[in-house]
């Protein structure tokens, strides 16, 4: 398995935001859904080693979150909500400039490729500031991939796109999908069901659905995912 999680908890004073989950994901894309403060993006942080866990454990590729985390950070792509990426920055240079942190040789065929999959083609001259917020949604997604990780987990990766940027990004998530392991923390309900294998629901910290698309439809009488979704998080 790509990801392994076994007991994952995250404590913040009084409060257990992640409270002993436990999950699997493999190649596919797994849809990562909950209210706000559910614990959704505590998880990604979690397991990308941005901050450490309470208790449990996690892998990444075989990987141990607390004793190699180096090693996970190579094998995994982050895309985080909060998108933080340098506008001062030419969108070629700032790729560049991640190929140079993960010590890739010959850069320049990669980014080129990078950036004709995100579309990035008409902007890559720009400066990142210049940019509509769906272009920089494209350049973070552009960083998150550009060393070809096994793992890409994206947080409300197409926040700020338009329709016809939507179905682009869309169709690319679902081609990474076909050989890599992705995660995929959304609100977009048509998202999940247009890209998603597999979903997760959490709530209030602890897994509420763990199933294929196809099963939790059959286990919630043919219902829509939105309603079995509001179904488990209004408890």
């Amino acid at each position: 398995m790509s990801i392994r999680a076994e007991a994952l908890t995250k404590v913040y004073g009084q409060q257990k935001a992640v409270d002993s989950i436990n999950f699997m994901a493999d190649t596919g894309v797994l849809g990562f859904l909950g209210p706000n403060g559910a614990g959704k993006s505590t998880t990604m942080k979690m397991l990308t080693c941005f901050i450490p866990q309470t208790s449990g454990t996690a892998s990444v590729c075989g990987f141990d979150i607390n004793k190699q985390p180096l090693d996970v950070k190579r094998n995994i792509g982050y895309l985080p909500e909060s998108n933080p990426l340098y506008t001062d920055m030419y969108v070629k240079e700032s790729l560049a400039f991640v190929a140079g942190i993960h010590g890739m040789h010959e850069p320049a065929k990669r980014i080129a490729e990078v950036i004709e999959q995100t579309g990035l083609g008409p902007e890559q001259h720009k400066k990142i500031g210049q940019l509509s917020k769906g272009y920089r949604q494209r350049v973070g997604l552009a960083q998150a991939i550009l060393h070809n990780p096994q793992v890409l987990i994206l947080d409300e990766p197409t926040s700020g796109l338009d329709p016809n940027q939507l179905v682009g990004i869309r169709q690319l998530i679902t081609e990474l999908g076909k050989t890599k392991t992705i995660v995929l923390s959304t609100h977009i309900m048509q998202e999940v069901e247009a890209v998603c294998n597999k979903v997760i629901i959490i709530n209030k910290g602890i897994i509420a659905a763990n199933d294929t698309l196809k099963s939790l439809r059959d286990k919630n009488k043919g219902q829509s995912l939105e309603s079995i979704f509001i179904g488990l998080t209004n408890k």
